[in-house]
């Protein structure tokens, strides 16, 4: 089990969201913590760096996380529009 945690930003962004793309970060967020950082079964999945991820929450939508070997923590610091993601 994975401990995820979401920077305040970015609990503040999902509030400002479509329903429909909460839902599916909450299903991600659940991922994340029992299958660990690397989602491939997840739209458009991809390695940003060497401890960075994202995937597509639907066509308009992403999320980012990261990742560190040595601790069972993955923190989400982004989750809004793909034009405004920092990748």
């Amino acid at each position: 089990m994975y401990n995820v945690t979401i920077k305040k930003k970015v609990s503040k962004n999902l509030k400002k969201l479509p329903s429909e793309v909460t839902t599916l970060f909450r299903a991600l967020a659940i991922d994340l913590a029992t299958e660990g950082p690397i989602q491939t079964s997840w739209h458009n999945y991809s390695k940003l760096g060497e401890n960075k991820h994202h995937c597509h929450l639907n066509y308009h939508y992403v999320a980012c996380w990261t990742y560190e070997n040595e601790t069972i923590t993955v923190e989400v610091y982004y989750v809004g529009s793909r034009e405004n993601a920092p990748y």
